[in-house]
């Protein structure tokens, strides 16, 4: 079972864990991961740490609580490690960073289906991250996103299509945080952004998306973050 909110991500995840194969049951928010969980039988379940009625966390608590043991991934757009501590704490058997190639995803599955103890891909990767200037990065990479799709253009195309249609909600839910001086609303908007920039290749907006999250008052940063945002929607 795949437990992801946000369209993009969902949509790679989803493709990367069935070309496995596997079939996958998807839910978009605890409640509905809580339903199928009920019905089906699930080898794995591969949780986001941030859901709109709740974390990751809170959902396996649930589950094991209803004396389900499937074990359990968490996926994350954060590479804090106190974040990912904290999920192998709460039970995962392992956590994987987003954005990350359908390699690294479907090795990540394969080795927890196995039961095989291991260090998360993640792991190594998971850093303070530095500031990016954003001068001389292009809006798209478009052999990031080949590469994170096994180098399917139709694939990139497909997800960048879904990635633009959700684009302008994100752009204007951080403005309003922004109005509102909410600086944790600002951050919990940019988190799943971010990770959808990774899997479609937006690198100016996720580096625009990455200096406004660790500056959310900095009025600099919003009208970076929203210029950049205007330069990677297609003309209207």
């Amino acid at each position: 079972m795949l437990v992801e909110d946000d369209p993009t991500s969902r949509a790679f995840l989803q493709a990367a864990t069935e070309a496995l194969p596997a079939e996958v049951d998807v839910a978009g928010s605890m409640a509905e991961a809580t339903t199928l969980a009920a019905r089906h039988a699930h080898a794995l379940w591969l949780i986001d740490a941030n859901l709109p009625d709740g974390t990751g966390a809170a959902l396996l608590a649930r589950l094991r609580a209803r004396r389900l043991t499937t074990p359990a991934i968490a996926h994350t757009a954060s590479h804090e490690r106190g974040e990912h501590d904290a999920l192998m704490a709460a039970g995962f058997v392992a956590t994987v960073a987003k954005p990350l190639s359908a390699e690294a995803w479907m090795a990540a599955i394969r080795l927890a289906l196995d039961g095989t103890p291991w260090a998360s891909p993640a792991r190594s990767a998971i850093a303070g991250e530095a500031t990016v200037d954003l001068y001389g990065i292009p809006t798209w990479d478009d052999d990031r996103a080949l590469a994170a799709l096994a180098g399917n253009a139709g694939n990139v195309a497909a997800l960048r299509t879904l990635f633009l249609a959700e684009l302008p909600g994100v752009r204007d839910a951080v403005a309003a945080a922004a109005g509102d001086g909410d600086a944790d609303a600002i951050r919990a908007s940019l988190h799943r952004l971010r990770a959808g920039c990774g899997f479609v290749g937006a690198a100016r907006l996720e580096a625009a998306a990455a200096k406004l999250r660790d500056a959310p008052s900095s009025d600099a940063a919003l009208q970076a973050f929203l210029a950049v945002v205007q330069d990677t929607l297609p003309p209207s």
